[in-house]
């Protein structure tokens, strides 16, 4: 828990150099030819046509400019479903610039200050920048993990002029009884939350940890009022995603009605536990896919946890490749997201290549048409066809041969602009 409130305490405090972003901001009309593109199953080529930043296949009466792809291989942008950054000011245009530098146009930050994020919402969710959704405060009970980590940032002084009983229904909500989610539910919705963000951890001993100080940081919310939330989120249009810890916490997930639970179980777990713990039922990844519930992987964060820690973290990925298969069997919905601060999803991405955990084209999907429809459900995005959006990455390689060329970027265009990024590498 203490490297966790360090790592997010770096982001906030974070003044670094900014990086320049070189962009072009014409609406022309292109032609882009000699590229293979991705059908969902394989590369085709074929000629395409961005006109008012919408892809076609049909060619306008007038084009403005033809670009030669030189048979490079086209795939949608990817996502990251996990994350805290981009949510303030401080390192805002370095992470910006990470985040089109490595092909991630779509990311989810599931929890912030909304008192920071607001002023820079101007400089993201344009062509030209990144596209973000925004969970701000929250919801978990007393003494959850919300609150142990923004208490401590509060005592090193991160919210100058705030008073320390300010920082519920600032940067998380206390959510114990029905009482206070009546009470507090405006004040959630009139932050204007993207979708809404829900803290259930060891929920099989609400009742032993909730009053227990030896738990503080290390519980959630009730069970019962994660129900009542979802309800009262779905009814104002709202999405919900949920933070976990065990097998159990996926279950009462389920039940309560969430749209998303945002870690695998058993990201994190100490030496000597029992792994059934940590480990989804055969039933409740087949009632995770009859619902429509997306699961985000988060399997990288578990990498700088157990850094010195080699043992436990083969235990770890072992769990983590093995819960993935199974949600693999029953077709849940999978997306990618990190939650590592200062990185992107291709740090997810890698490793779950590196675990083996899908083969290369199933990890492709899961990243540039899984992730990006779970950041922005509805939108036509995710995918290179008639009637979506002009928004692509040319590699210079094909993934589905080495999955490494998604990482050789030439070309970035996002809603019908070419993302030109400063040579300037940090």
């Amino acid at each position: 828990m203490k490297k966790y409130a360090l790592t997010l305490l770096a982001i906030l405090m974070l003044n670094l150099t900014q990086v320049a972003i070189a962009q072009d901001k014409d609406t022309k009309v292109y032609e882009f030819r000699n590229g293979y593109w991705f059908d969902g199953q394989r590369f085709k080529k074929r000629t395409f046509y961005s006109t008012g930043g919408i892809l076609t296949s049909r060619k306008p009466a007038h084009v403005d400019s033809v670009i030669d792809l030189a048979g490079k291989y086209l795939v949608p942008p990817f996502g990251e479903a996990h994350n805290h950054n981009l949510g303030g000011a401080s390192g805002l245009e370095r992470q910006i610039e990470m985040y089109l530098r490595e092909g991630v146009f779509y990311s989810k930050n599931l929890h912030y200050v909304r008192n920071l994020t607001a002023p820079i919402l101007s400089r993201v969710n344009s062509p030209t920048s990144v596209d973000v959704a925004y969970a701000h405060a929250g919801l978990t009970a007393s003494g959850g993990h919300a609150v142990e980590l923004y208490e401590k940032l509060y005592d090193r002084g991160l919210f100058p002029g705030w008073k320390k009983g300010e920082l519920d229904t600032r940067t998380f909500f206390i959510i114990d009884s029905e009482h206070e989610l009546e009470e507090k539910w405006p004040v959630v919705l009139a932050g204007k939350p993207d979708f809404i963000k829900t803290y259930l951890e060891y929920s099989e001993e609400y009742e032993k940890r909730k009053g227990d100080p030896k738990y503080y940081g290390q519980r959630g919310l009730s069970p019962r009022l994660l129900r009542l939330i979802v309800k009262k989120a779905h009814d104002a249009g709202l999405r919900v995603s949920s933070h976990i810890e065990t097998g159990a916490d996926f279950h009462n997930a389920l039940l309560a009605g969430v749209d998303e639970i945002a870690h695998l179980p058993g990201y994190k777990m100490s030496p000597g536990e029992d792994l059934s713990r940590y480990q989804i039922s055969d039933e409740d990844a087949s009632l995770a896919a009859r619902k429509g519930v997306t699961v985000v992987t988060t399997t990288v964060l578990s990498n700088s946890l157990y850094r010195n820690d080699a043992r436990q973290l083969k235990i770890i990925q072992a769990n983590q490749v093995r819960n993935l298969g199974l949600l693999a069997k029953h077709r849940v919905k999978v997306a990618l997201g990190s939650d590592t601060i200062n990185a992107t999803s291709v740090a997810e991405a890698m490793n779950l290549h590196a675990l083996k955990a899908f083969d290369n084209l199933t990890l492709l999907k899961l990243w540039c048409e899984n992730t990006p429809q779970a950041i922005f459900p509805g939108r036509r995005i995710a995918y290179l066809r008639d009637g979506y959006e002009a928004s692509f990455l040319a590699l210079e390689g094909n993934p589905l041969d080495d999955f490494v060329n998604v990482k050789r970027i030439e070309i970035r265009f996002k809603q019908g602009v070419f993302i030109n990024i400063s040579q300037n590498k940090q």
